[in-house]
């Protein structure tokens, strides 16, 4: 079991993507109006942690390892999917059961339809919504489909789609040891969690999620058990002499972690270890607080 809260920054950049489309605006790229910053919900970070936890880890039903939220077929009509009830009848309608199998419901808690009952779990790993370093620009594309509307036409189809030329986003997260104990969340869990944000980002390759790429993770375990510092994104800027819309590379300004590092050497009495986990192309600087292990790839 993990002993301790943990903190989560990390940073991922977007090119010529949709990195988290709404579905109630045209599919469009979620943006602030009132600032043009970039939004993405913790939903679609989660999304992609479970896809790699399925596709790449072995939660995939096998060797009592599974992913709770994903979609199965149902065995009450052909190509049709089951709904939370039925999922939970694949585990015996059994809490337990899906705490032992199921790593997203220990990371990410979750409502668990029973038989006659719901149980919910609060789930120890949490993010605030994901947001833009910088303001970004929408871009409209109109594109020729592959095939005719109907057979024996001799148009194509249109294709149209909105992306973003750039973003560079950063989520902040935190683990709460409190509610691991509840979920039985351990310290492996964690290890391939942290694992699944780097590796599952890296290889989002669908047509409208291709070129996102993990720039920073860094991972804050605390030694006290009481404390934690909060809002670590608060504390970082990207920094750039072109307009924030005129931006297209991770090296087209310098991410400014200068008072991140400042108030993580002030509460280093209470910090347990830092490991920090960074993209080859992107410049931390003068990196000299102890406690901090460093990986570059």
């Amino acid at each position: 079991m993990i002993t301790g809260h943990e903190e989560i920054l990390f940073i991922y950049d977007v090119k010529n993507a949709n990195p988290n489309g709404d579905p109630a605006d045209e599919n469009k790229p979620r943006i602030d109006e009132e600032t043009g910053y970039n939004i993405i919900t913790d939903v679609r970070l989660k999304r992609t942690i479970r896809d790699y936890l399925f596709t790449s880890k072995g939660y995939n039903g096998e060797n009592n390892k599974d992913i709770f939220v994903r979609q199965t077929a149902s065995k009450k009509k052909a190509g049709g999917i089951k709904d939370g009830k039925a999922r939970a009848g694949d585990f015996g309608n059994d809490a337990g059961i899906i705490l032992t199998k199921c790593i997203d419901i220990r990371l990410f808690g979750g409502v668990i339809p029973l038989s006659g009952a719901s149980i919910t779990f609060t789930g120890p790993v949490q993010f605030k919504m994901g947001k833009s370093l910088h303001r970004v620009k929408l871009q409209y594309i109109k594109g020729t489909g592959a095939f005719a509307s109907a057979d024996g036409d001799k148009q194509n189809t249109f294709r149209e789609e909105y992306i973003l030329p750039y973003s560079l986003i950063a989520f902040y997260g935190i683990v709460n040891m409190n509610a691991a104990r509840i979920t039985h969340l351990t310290e492996t869990d964690l290890e391939e969690f942290y694992e699944s944000i780097w590796m599952g980002t890296k290889n989002l390759i669908t047509r409208s999620k291709f070129e996102h790429t993990p720039r920073l993770l860094i991972t804050i375990k605390y030694s006290d058990e009481n404390f934690f510092i909060g809002e670590l994104d608060k504390y970082i800027e990207f920094n750039s002499k072109m307009d924030d819309e005129k931006i297209r590379d991770i090296n087209d300004g310098e991410l400014n972690i200068s008072v991140l590092k400042g108030v993580l050497a002030k509460y280093i009495d209470r910090i347990k270890s830092i490991n920090i986990r960074k993209d080859r192309r992107l410049n931390l600087g003068d990196w000299s607080i102890s406690k901090s292990n460093i990986y570059e790839e």
